[in-house]
Parts: structure tokens; C-alpha cells; sequence
């Protein structure tokens, strides 16, 4: 309870944190829309003085007096024309612009798209053309809410992809701790059952019956051992795929249902070698078989199938039970997802985290329709010895 409490407070304050960012965001992108449209209104009315200056003082674009005020502390750039769009006055516009006659008729239009020109005439009825586009600092505003937005998005992502970290190194650390306590209290028993093993093998009374049980017991030795192993470094050696999966499927098959067919081809192929961690390599394919036995409800066949190319191993169980619908294919490989009416859902969690993390491979849902089957796939890099 307590865990679940300090996730609750930790969960709620990403969660905090994540929205006031957006929330600031979103002020700031108003806020400067605003000053935008506000500095794009007074460049428009300072054009229209410009235009009030020509015609109500019948001046011309080239008065030194109206130049000198249009030109002092001004960072709009504009092109004053003739009737015949000849250039009479400009300002930040560059001269090649000027004096390329195509150059100039895209600058007009593309001022012209930026604000509407405005159109001047004198008392003198002599007609001008302003063209005028946006300041530096207007364009900068404008396309500044666009910076911020894409600030906005990678502040997003980083903190979703932090938030999603953390959890799942919290979940980690849950499950690791679990393992090792599940490990240390299985401990005590098992060795507690070893020693009675050796006592029954003293007494008159069935070894077979004895001998298997001392099967289960090394079996439950064995998973005690796997708990172990979770979290810690993990070694891997060079070990023969077909006798390692031959020996799971062995187990398995003295203990199947009657009405369940075990089959298995791996034994009767030449030697395939790979990397493996036995122990948690073994734990993965027995988790297989009790899914696909799961899967069969009592009744079926689970077909276990080596096969190989020049770079690869695959091992292939295949069952003939219920099925995955193809939309939990990779859903079923999520911490806590389960179809069953019993179980943690963690199992296919934890055979993907072992064969993709720590020996390199991949494991996948290879083929499955709904009351037909389900056939799962490990691929391992093969070696050659």
C-alpha cells in the first residue's frame, strides 16, 4: 500500500508538471499572436501616414523631407512606385532586386501578398504605388509562435518519454524485488524437500513414484534459481538449443494431459548452438508450453519445431487452442496483460525481456486465428563451434 501511495504522489506531479508546461505554452503562443497582430496594424498605419504625407502635401516620393522621415529609425521595407511601376523610392530592398526586371516583379507580388499596396494620388493628380512588406521584428513574431510550438512538442515528448522511464524503472524495481524475495522465501522449502527426497529413497516404498518427484523438486530448484537471476549480471554460454528445449519438452510430456499430444522434432536435427543463459533460457520455452497448454484446455496437439538458416535458430510452439485475436499481438507482451481468469500477465513480459535483452533474439507472436491456434517464435543468432 504504501508503494502504491508514493507512485500515486509521484504520477500525480509528472502529470502537474506536464500541463502547466502546455499551459504556458499555450499563453505564450497567444500572447505573442497578439503583440504580432498589434505591430502589424501600426507598420500598416505608418505606411498609411507615409501615403497621407504624399498626397495631402502633393509631395513626391523623392522629397528630401519625406524621405529623411520615412528613412530615419524605419525597418520596413517598401518600393514606392510610379503609375508605370517604375521605382521612384525603396528602402531594404537590395539592388539586384531593383535592377532585374523578373527579380522585381516577384518582390511586388510577394509584397503584395503581404499587405495590400496602397495607392497615392496628388492634388497634382500624379499617382503612386507603395509596396510594402513586414519588418524584421514582425517576422519574427510571426513565426516565432511556430518555434514555440515545436519547443512546446519536444518539451511534450521528453517529458512523456521521462514520465514512461521512470515508471517503468519503478515497475522494475518492484519486480525485481519481488523475484529475489520470491527466490529467498522458496529457498528454505526446497532444500527442506531435497532432504526428505533422500529419506524417502531409504524407505520401502515406490522409487519411481520418488524419482519423479525428485524431478519436480530439481524443476522448483531450478526456478528458485531463475528468480535469482532477475536484475543480476547475466552471463551467457554456448549451449545446444535442441537438447536445452528437448529436456523442457521432455518434463512436459509426463505431465500433459491425456487427451494432449507433446511432439517435438528438435532431437532427431544436427546440432544447433547459440548464447544462452540455460536457466532463463529454459524458463522462456516452459512458459511457452504451459501457455500453449493453457490454450488447448485439456485437449490438442502443441508442436514444438526446430528449423534454421546460415545466420538464425527458430523455435517454433505451435498450438491447436483459442487463439490470439491480431489485435493483442504485441499487446500480450505487456506487463499485466492477460486473457486468462487467473495470473499476473507477466509472464510473456518477462520471456520477452529475456530473450530480447539479455540474449539478443526475438520472440513473436509468428501466426495466429481465433479457435485454430497459435504459433510462437524465438529466433536466436546462431554460432558456429
Amino acid at each position: 500500500m504504501k508503494f502504491s501511495h508514493n507512485f500515486s504522489f509521484s504520477f500525480r506531479h509528472r502529470v502537474a508538471i506536464i500541463v502547466l508546461g502546455m499551459i504556458i505554452g499555450i499563453t505564450s503562443l497567444l500572447f505573442t499572436d497578439s503583440m504580432a497582430r498589434t505591430l502589424r496594424e501600426k507598420e500598416q498605419n505608418e505606411v498609411a501616414i507615409w501615403a497621407a504625407a504624399i498626397r495631402e502635401n502633393n509631395m513626391s516620393p523623392n522629397n528630401t523631407l519625406l524621405r529623411a522621415i520615412i528613412n530615419a529609425r524605419n525597418n520596413i521595407p517598401f518600393i514606392v512606385t510610379d503609375g508605370s511601376l517604375k521605382v521612384l523610392h525603396s528602402h531594404l530592398i537590395p539592388e539586384r532586386v531593383l535592377n532585374h526586371p523578373n527579380l522585381l516583379r516577384e518582390k511586388l507580388t510577394q509584397m503584395s501578398k503581404a499587405n495590400l499596396y496602397m495607392e497615392v494620388r496628388t492634388w497634382a493628380n500624379d499617382t503612386y504605388y507603395i509596396f510594402y512588406g513586414e519588418s524584421g521584428l514582425l517576422k519574427t513574431l510571426v513565426y516565432f509562435p511556430y518555434i514555440q510550438l515545436l519547443v512546446i512538442v519536444v518539451f511534450i515528448a521528453f517529458g512523456y518519454i521521462t514520465f514512461r522511464s521512470s515508471k517503468q524503472d519503478e515497475q522494475n524495481r518492484v519486480w525485481i524485488g519481488l523475484a529475489k524475495e520470491t527466490a529467498h522465501q522458496l529457498g528454505t522449502p526446497t532444500s527442506s524437500l531435497l532432504g526428505w527426497i533422500e529419506f524417502l529413497r531409504t524407505q520401502p516404498v515406490d522409487q519411481t513414484a520418488v524419482e519423479e518427484m525428485n524431478k519436480d523438486i530439481v524443476r522448483l530448484t531450478k526456478v528458485v534459481d531463475r528468480f535469482s537471476k532477475i536484475g543480476a549480471a547475466t552471463p551467457l554460454s554456448e549451449g545446444v538449443v535442441n537438447e536445452i528445449v528437448g529436456d523442457s519438452v521432455m518434463y512436459f510430456r509426463t505431465r500433459v494431459p491425456k487427451n494432449v499430444t507433446l511432439t517435438y522434432n528438435g532431437l532427431a536435427m544436427a546440432r544447433q548452438k547459440a548464447m544462452v543463459n540455460e536457466a532463463l533460457f529454459e524458463w522462456v520455452i516452459e512458459n511457452l508450453l504451459k501457455n500453449a497448454m493453457d490454450a488447448v484446455s485439456g485437449k490438442g496437439t502443441i508442436d514444438v519445431r526446430l528449423s534454421d538458416d546460415p545466420g538464425h535458430i527458430y523455435i517454433d510452439v505451435s498450438d491447436t487452442g483459442k487463439g490470439i485475436a491480431k489485435s493483442n499481438f504485441k499487446r500480450i507482451f505487456e506487463p499485466g496483460f492477460t486473457t486468462k481468469t487467473r495470473g499476473w500477465g507477466l509472464g510473456l513480459s518477462l520471456s520477452k525481456r529475456i530473450i530480447e535483452d539479455y540474449h539478443g533474439g526475438k520472440i513473436s507472436v509468428l501466426d495466429s486465428e481465433i479457435d485454430k491456434g497459435t504459433t510462437m517464435r524465438i529466433a536466436l543468432k546462431k554460432i558456429y563451434s
